[in-house]
């Protein structure tokens, strides 16, 4: 196919995701049109429907470009079977990329079947002894989710370094995490 026309393309398509990613901060799904996309985007509703089906096949387009994102920065690690639980790229690329998590999680795609998650379930058979894998799982990508929102809706005011210290103490559990018992006088 021809480069030109390839790039105008890929160039429309991302006109046309952050178009809806800007009104879904204002507006719910539901809520907007093609119409509305097209005209802030100064493109024609064929551009639109050459690329998407309706404004939900544009939504889920966004969630799978965030999921390949995400699993981009860990490829390496899948590929090499091991888990180096270095979060700290997550919350770099979290910190880079605010507005789509937002909309990520806005659109509820971390609730449905979804997710940007990938679990080493072998690993964590192995680790766990293959006890209880389900709900080691299920608590992990839980709480990693909410710390992540959480940091998301307070304007990622912590560096992604000091959330990864955050998660890291979590991770290693209460037995690492030495308290001081305040001295009888």
């Amino acid at each position: 196919m021809n480069t030109k026309n390839n790039r105008r393309k890929r160039a429309s398509m991302q006109k046309i995701e952050q178009v809806l990613v800007e009104l879904l901060q204002t507006k719910e799904l539901n809520q907007i049109s093609v119409s509305d996309i097209c005209k802030r985007a100064g493109l024609n509703r064929s551009t639109f429907y050459a690329n998407y089906v309706d404004i939900y096949g544009l939504a889920d387009a966004i969630r799978e470009k965030l999921e390949a994102q995400v699993a981009e920065l860990y490829k390496e690690e899948v590929e090499q079977g091991f888990n180096s639980n270095n979060y700290l790229i997550l919350f770099q690329h979290i910190a880079q990329n605010q507005l789509f998590y937002q909309t990520y999680f806005k659109l509820g795609y971390d609730e449905q079947r979804y997710g940007i998650w990938r679990y080493d379930t072998r690993l964590a058979e192995k680790h766990f002894n293959n006890r209880f894998v389900m709900y080691h799982m299920e608590f992990f990508k839980s709480g990693l989710t909410k710390i992540i929102k959480l940091w998301l809706q307070n304007g990622c005011k912590e560096t992604p370094e000091e959330m990864f210290e955050i998660v890291k103490s979590e991770y290693r559990g209460r037995e690492e995490i030495i308290v001081e018992q305040p001295q009888k006088i």
